[in-house]
């Protein structure tokens, strides 16, 4: 991250209270970041707006 901005990052409400198998994601102006819940200190992957809209809409289609 340039500039020192810090990511709100959140789980999603499916996800169990035991933090197993889970990712995390913050949405930033210019990407979507994704990482492990269980080892946040491995860097995230990004992936662009437009990439990650066909990937929820596929996830709902389910």
């Amino acid at each position: 991250m340039s500039g020192g901005t810090e990511l709100a990052w959140f789980k999603s409400t499916y996800s169990g209270s035991e933090g197993d198998s889970c990712v995390e994601v913050a949405i930033a102006d210019q990407a979507i970041h994704v990482r492990d819940s269980k080892d946040t200190t491995r860097p995230p992957f990004t992936v662009s707006g437009e990439s990650w809209m066909p990937f929820l809409r596929s996830l709902r289609a389910e």
